[in-house]
């Protein structure tokens, strides 16, 4: 929801260049979107790492059974685990990483609308250029 407000925000500043109260509504969202973005992006990479690194077996840490197998992709079928235990890690993966890669692209353009709104506000290398093109 953060990344359409501040998708919402940019949209209104492209058609009000003038007003300085949207410049830092957008950057002030594009900052905090682009440090949660990053922040998620990391916890992702640590949750993938943590996984592969485990082989899985941190995912069925709520199942308190001696059957569990060495290996967390084996189908188990017992009544301690509060979930179905089957394919959990392959399912995992296969959400995560596309997720990684949709939050990183988040990071990468809500830090593109920061940089924007500090341009917009003369602050930054680019703000001096941009500001004589416009007169």
């Amino acid at each position: 929801l953060q990344s359409v407000a501040v998708g919402i925000v940019a949209i209104l500043v492209s058609h009000n260049l003038s007003r300085a109260a949207l410049h830092w509504t957008l950057l002030s969202m594009s900052l905090l979107n682009c440090l949660l973005s990053t922040t998620c992006s990391v916890g992702l990479a640590l949750a993938i790492a943590l996984t592969i690194h485990s082989r899985g077996m941190h995912l069925v840490t709520g199942c308190n059974s001696s059957a569990l197998p060495a290996d967390a992709r084996a189908a188990i079928a017992t009544n301690d685990c509060p979930f179905n235990t089957t394919r959990i890690y392959d399912t995992a993966l296969a959400l995560w990483f596309p997720s990684m890669v949709l939050v990183a692209a988040e990071a990468v353009l809500s830090g593109r609308c920061c940089l924007v709104a500090l341009i917009f506000r003369g602050i930054g290398p680019c703000a001096r250029g941009y500001g004589k093109e416009q007169v």
